[in-house]
């Protein structure tokens, strides 16, 4: 059984303290502009109070493929920030996705659209991307420009899938999957992806850690849409069933309608992609970071917002 002192040691959080303690000040002078509303607005979310999930992988993935290319675990400033783009860019589709879906909170406070209106809410969501592509083309490899800007493209193909659907009840939970991964797991694949290579990893590293990104930005998103039906707005800090309310068929919708258990099934579901996902990372050299980021994939399947 590990000791009280290897738990600590492995803790995520603890293991990138420094460097996520500074993650939003450092987007924030990012962003800049004294314009009016455009600077309040787009320093809104970056307060300190959000989970910070994937900046924190981001972080941990760095370590753990420096280790395992290098034997040590220092992080390069382009490690860094493609984890602040990581979280500039989630957070530009959370703005835009507010306004297709009408929200009205936000991380538990009232939502952008509805406190300055959808028309400043877009135009902040499209200057936190200009910066992001303004941060990505200063980190200077090409590489890495190609596979972040994929995840642009895979989050305007998502959310396009996400409003249209399919009839044939064959297809839809293939479509469903589809979309998963263009909104939420391409981006984490990507990032992790990223780091390995300003990492100097190898093909065959950077594509494994490609498919851990991948893996566990679809549980995560399975375990975002099984919450969506069982926890309170509180729990949650934004609107619950939001997506059954605007029509969208998530995992347990679409399980319930085969005629099985839609919860039960989700969460099964949820526990093959983080096994998968574990299975990736434990290719890497063990080390503190890999054994931490296992940690985060296992809790996924016990969170409770």
């Amino acid at each position: 059984m590990p000791s009280s002192s290897s738990k600590a040691e492995s803790d995520p959080y603890k293991l990138v303290h420094d460097e996520m303690a500074v993650l939003c000040s450092n987007i924030r002078n990012e962003l800049g502009t004294n314009q009016g509303d455009l600077g309040t607005i787009t320093h809104y979310y970056f307060d300190g109070t959000g989970k910070a999930f994937r900046p924190l992988v981001v972080l941990l993935m760095a370590k753990a493929c420096n280790i395992h290319q290098r034997a040590e675990d220092f992080l390069a400033e382009s490690q860094k920030k493609i984890a602040m783009i990581t979280e500039m860019l989630h957070t530009a589709t959370l703005i835009h996705d507010d306004v297709i879906d009408a929200s009205d909170t936000r991380r538990g406070k009232e939502s952008i659209n509805y406190v300055w209106g959808q028309r400043k809410a877009i135009l902040a969501g499209d200057y936190i991307l200009s910066i992001v592509s303004s941060v990505l083309a200063r980190i200077g490899n090409t590489e890495v420009v190609s596979i972040m800007s994929q995840v642009v493209e895979d989050l305007v193909r998502g959310e396009f899938m996400q409003l249209g659907s399919k009839e044939d009840k064959n297809e839809r939970f293939a479509h469903y999957l589809n979309k998963t991964f263009k909104k939420t797991a391409s981006m984490l694949a990507a990032s992790c992806k990223s780091v390995a290579v300003l990492g100097q990893c190898s093909e065959e590293v950077s594509n494994t850690v490609y498919q851990y990104g991948r893996n566990l930005g679809i549980a995560f998103q399975l375990m975002d849409d099984l919450l969506d039906f069982i926890s309170s707005d509180l729990q949650l800090g934004k609107p619950t069933a939001a997506d059954l309310k605007l029509g969208l068929a998530t995992a347990p919708v679409l399980f319930a309608s085969q005629q099985s258990e839609g919860i039960e099934q989700t969460r099964l579901l949820a526990t093959e992609h983080t096994k998968e996902a574990i299975r990736h990372l434990r290719k890497l050299t063990t080390s503190v970071p890999q054994e931490a980021l296992i940690s985060l994939t296992l809790k996924l399947l016990q969170r409770q917002k």
